[in-house]
């Protein structure tokens, strides 16, 4: 059998379970016979062209073991610009230094990328098998029906938000907004309606860039909000935006696909005290949010590895131009399969919530959501309060 090396490279975002995926493929990769050195791209994809590798396939089984439960990227990642000529440089690179497996673990970005290097491979002749494994906490990535990250980073925000209802409701003098991250989908904001699992409340409202935001009718929620409770907790997206598809809030800047949002949940803070006359403050997570090791789901952990895992052994099968995906069996008992997909369908082509998931007022999600994103998310810790609502 005819031995070959295997280079991972992560891109994009870093998420609370990407070294969980790089985990999986490692160890899968050892067990491959075919797969002699199992090499890191240090930084990214450009640091694929250039050659800049780790070899995974030497580093200490205990370091290996702990990747499970680090937070970001343990080989790094990168938001790099690619031109038709990086893709062949990496092609080339990759020819020279041996590699017959490319694995690209990322999101919409990096599948897009994944798909490139796949296509520039077969232009150049390059023998090189090309997989993608899922990674983003955004959970935009198409026709899978979630993607490694979502989980964890849903968990944080229910959680969170569980916390924050539970200020409020103890101190019941102002509107609290939490704004979430997502770019052009709601996945994230969403998952903060699991707070009510805690048993001590959930969000009030929850408005998502799937609806456009309407100002007055925004407003109008959170008035009869303070005069049916004197308080509540208001999740809101960072991506909501006018009819027009103008945000709400001007973003400081925008590089190709990289946008820096305004201070959504200021604004809309400040929107309410100064129209309404009404107490606010508002929570911005950030980066909290994907980092979180202490909220990491058990479920988004399990199943970032068997992407990992399913990526190194669908490669070693001779697969080629592929993601890997999942697809649900069942919500109750939750049961998954992974599947390939066909990396042209996956690539910069983002999935938002259906309208099924959320609520005809536009202010919130529906049963079904819930339903599709407990097992994500897993059990939250129970909390008390002898208020009444």
């Amino acid at each position: 059998m005819e031995q070959t090396n295997l280079l991972i490279i992560h891109g994009g975002a870093p998420t609370a379970v990407i070294n969980a995926s790089l985990f999986g493929a490692i160890m899968q990769a050892k067990r491959q016979p075919e797969i002699r050195h199992i090499y890191g791209a240090l930084g990214g994809s450009l640091a694929a062209a250039r050659g800049e590798f780790i070899d995974l396939g030497a580093v200490e089984e205990e370091k290996l073991r702990l990747l499970p439960s680090s937070p970001s990227s343990a080989i790094g990642t990168s938001r790099d610009h690619l031109e038709p000529q990086d893709y062949e440089a990496i092609a080339k690179t990759v020819a020279e230094r041996g590699v017959g497996i490319v694995c690209f673990n990322g999101g919409n970005g990096s599948m897009d990328a994944c798909g490139k290097v796949y296509a520039a491979c077969q232009k150049l002749g390059v023998q090189v098998r090309v997989v993608g494994i899922p990674k983003t906490m955004d959970n935009d990535i198409a026709v899978t029906d979630h993607a490694p990250g979502y989980g964890s980073a849903a968990r944080y925000m229910a959680a969170s938000v569980a916390e924050v209802c539970c200020d409020v409701r103890g101190l019941p003098i102002h509107i609290a907004v939490v704004e979430a991250m997502g770019r052009s989908a709601g996945w994230v904001a969403a998952a903060s309606a699991l707070a009510e699992e805690s048993g001590a409340g959930g969000p009030d409202l929850i408005y998502l860039p799937e609806r456009p935001f309407e100002e007055e009718r925004f407003l109008s929620d959170v008035q009869g909000l303070i005069a049916r409770k004197g308080c509540g907790v208001v999740v809101a997206s960072e991506g909501l935006h006018y009819q027009d598809g103008t945000p709400i809030v001007e973003p400081i800047m925008t590089v190709g696909r990289a946008t820096y949002f305004g201070d959504v949940g200021a604004h809309l803070a400040n929107l309410i005290i100064r129209r309404l006359g009404y107490k606010a403050r508002s929570e911005k997570p950030g980066i909290l949010g994907r980092a979180s090791i202490a909220w990491q789901s058990a479920a988004d952990r399990e199943e970032a590895v068997l992407a990992g895992q399913e990526a190194v052994r669908a490669a070693a099968a001779g697969q080629t131009g592929v993601m890997v995906g999942f697809e649900r069996i069942s919500d109750e008992p939750y049961a998954v399969k992974t599947v390939l997909i066909p990396i042209e369908q996956v690539m910069l082509t983002e999935k938002t919530l259906p309208d099924a998931f959320i609520n005809a007022e536009g202010n919130g999600v529906t049963e079904a959501f819930k339903r599709w994103c407990r097992p994500l998310v897993g059990p939250l810790p129970p909390f008390v309060s002898f208020r009444k609502d």
